[in-house]
């Protein structure tokens, strides 16, 4: 039986875009495509929690 691991990126809250095992990675986590997560990282920023709630329709953005 083959394994397939996943790579996790290595700073798990910013999304790196220009690498494509990334954008792989994070398309399965957060359900979308990739066109989607370039629009919504364009428009909030390369931060995985805006993203996130972008995505999720949620309208308030929590900073930290």
């Amino acid at each position: 039986m083959a394994y397939v691991f996943e790579t996790i990126p290595a700073q798990r809250n910013v999304i790196e875009l220009d690498n494509p095992r990334e954008v792989s990675w994070w398309t399965k986590r957060f359900g979308c495509n990739e066109k989607q997560l370039r629009e919504a990282v364009k428009e909030v920023g390369p931060s995985a929690a805006k993203v996130e709630q972008l995505l999720d329709g949620s309208d308030i953005i929590v900073t930290l």
